[in-house]
């Protein structure tokens, strides 16, 4: 199947789009630059997105973030910010937007088989006005995320009708697969830990969850 793979494989634009139709104008036009009142209301019920980042090396990275409705600060017509709450420290968002400062941001609302998306240009800030407004049960974010916009659409329903994400009847039990720690540690480790360990890993993960979710 690779040798297959690599033979049919698109290497231009121009080959790409022969295996298409014509864009609709609709899917044109409905981009634009700066929020409006749709725009932000999208946002202000907004509690998940995922930001797509790229390194110096052209490593890419999509990373979600998540908290209450509203916690996308719109700053004005065409700049929002993101809070950082902590996480492993292992920085991809930050270090990646440091050397490339292009983002890709994905708007999901449960329920909403819609999504918004909005493509721009970000940078970090400790500015203290900022992070004051984002602070959660007394605990305020080390830094902010802050995105100028440069495109923000909506986009259909087509990938979330077909995998029926929202549908109580497509939820998967999560005890059919390990628990996240047990999956870690057998890929670290190399081999499958045993009952004891992995119950234990378990509980301390519980407890960073409600020690250090802000």
């Amino acid at each position: 199947m690779v040798d297959e793979i690599t033979a049919h494989a698109i290497h231009d634009e121009a080959s790409l789009r022969g295996h298409f139709g014509a864009t609709s104008p609709l899917a044109v036009a409905k981009a634009h630059t700066r929020l409006d009142r749709n725009d932000r209301a999208f946002i202000a019920r907004t509690p998940f997105l995922t930001i797509g980042t790229q390194g110096a090396d052209g490593r890419a990275d999509v990373s979600p973030r998540g908290d209450p409705p509203g916690f996308v600060k719109v700053l004005d017509d065409a700049t929002i910010a993101i809070p950082d709450r902590p996480g492993n420290n292992r920085l991809d968002t930050m270090t990646n937007i440091l050397a490339n400062p292009a983002v890709g941001l994905l708007f999901m609302v449960p329920g909403f088989d819609d999504t918004l998306r909005i493509n721009g240009r970000a940078r970090l800030t400790t500015a203290p006005s900022l992070l004051a407004t984002m602070a959660m049960r007394g605990r305020t974010p080390t830094l902010a995320i802050v995105v100028a916009i440069d495109e923000i659409f909506l986009h259909c329903a087509k990938a979330f009708r077909r995998s029926k994400l929202w549908d109580p009847a497509s939820r998967q039990d999560r005890s059919e697969l390990p628990s996240l720690t047990a999956i870690i540690m057998e890929q670290t480790e190399g081999q499958k830990p045993d009952e004891a360990r992995i119950a234990e890993a378990d509980e301390r993960l519980e407890a960073a969850y409600v020690e250090r979710l802000y």
